[in-house]
């Protein structure tokens, strides 16, 4: 019975729009949708995380990322990032590989304009032999293996070290991943993302931080994606927060600065839709590592 929920889900879903991996810590792995953030941390960062989702529903999505992303040199206006992140859902995978490149310029003394583009590389997989079909023998569904599609994308992002916004398209080209008589099955939509979020010190001596944040995206054919955070930072070590994915899910989070350098991160989303009766949540864990040069000097830890 689960599994046929997931193929009805599944194709309810590549029939209209095909979006991107969506992440509920997206503050922390902001390089996945918008190049520009590539180098702002003035630091060498590198990420990964791995995330489950639909805990008990066969065939659910599993996305698993990594990134890097530097400045290329110190007080350099330039920053590059690399980005691989691997997307499972019933019968499909995809492999993307991205690279970025971002110019800042300064807007005043707190705050710089970044502008990024970003190129992609794109390997989809479909296995038929998942799904089950009424007639065996249709020849408009047929296995794809590693079907290569390229693509580009920019962005923009006004930053300080309190506060973001950003405003990107991490892929102009519409693709076709699986098609038929000029109709498409399976299609990679235009994913349109604007990001912003704030740090408030809620005492003197900024020992409790808050930070609400917000992203939203939109992509013709899917319901508008809204997704709100709180997170509150204690003593620059410890992170908790709540989540709201509009009409989608809530979600719990939580993190730890385990060293100057290295951060990890947990989050449960519980979902508030129909299939709550078939899923028992959905899982997400990160790390973060960054590599400070002799002269960088980090005054406290950051939230995004």
């Amino acid at each position: 019975m689960k599994k046929l929920i997931l193929i009805f889900m599944f194709f309810s879903v590549v029939c209209s729009a095909q979006q991107d991996a969506q992440f509920t810590q997206y503050m922390y792995n902001t390089i996945s949708v918008n190049p520009a953030y590539a180098g702002s941390r003035g630091v060498l960062n590198v990420f990964g995380l791995y995330r489950t989702q639909w805990i008990g529903l066969d065939g659910a999505p599993e996305t698993s990322t990594f990134s890097l992303n530097t400045p290329l040199s110190n007080n350099s206006k330039l920053g590059l990032g690399v980005s691989l992140v691997n997307d499972k859902i019933g019968p499909t995978v995809e492999n993307t590989l991205s690279a970025d490149l971002s110019y800042s310029i300064p807007t005043s003394e707190s705050f710089k304009l970044s502008f990024g583009i970003k190129a992609t590389a794109n390997m989809f997989n479909l296995d038929v032999s998942k799904l089950s079909f009424e007639n065996q023998g249709d020849e408009q569904f047929q296995d794809l293996d590693n079907k290569f599609s390229p693509n580009i994308g920019a962005g923009v992002y006004w930053h300080s070290d309190r506060a973001y916004l950003g405003f990107s398209v991490p892929n102009f080209i519409e693709t076709n991943r699986y098609d038929d008589n000029n109709t498409a099955i399976f299609k990679e939509k235009i994913n349109y993302y604007f990001i912003a979020g704030y740090v408030f010190n809620l005492d003197k001596l900024e020992y409790i931080r808050f930070k609400p944040a917000l992203l939203t995206k939109m992509v013709q054919g899917a319901p508008l994606q809204v997704d709100v955070s709180g997170n509150f930072m204690f003593y620059d070590k410890f992170v908790v927060g709540l989540a709201y994915r509009w009409s989608a899910s809530v979600s719990a989070m939580a993190g730890f600065q385990v060293s100057k350098g290295m951060y990890v991160g947990y989050g449960y989303d519980h979902e508030t839709t129909n299939l709550r009766r078939y899923n028992s949540g959905s899982h997400e864990i990160f790390l973060r590592f960054e590599f400070f040069n002799s002269y960088k000097k980090m005054i406290s830890p950051r939230f995004f």
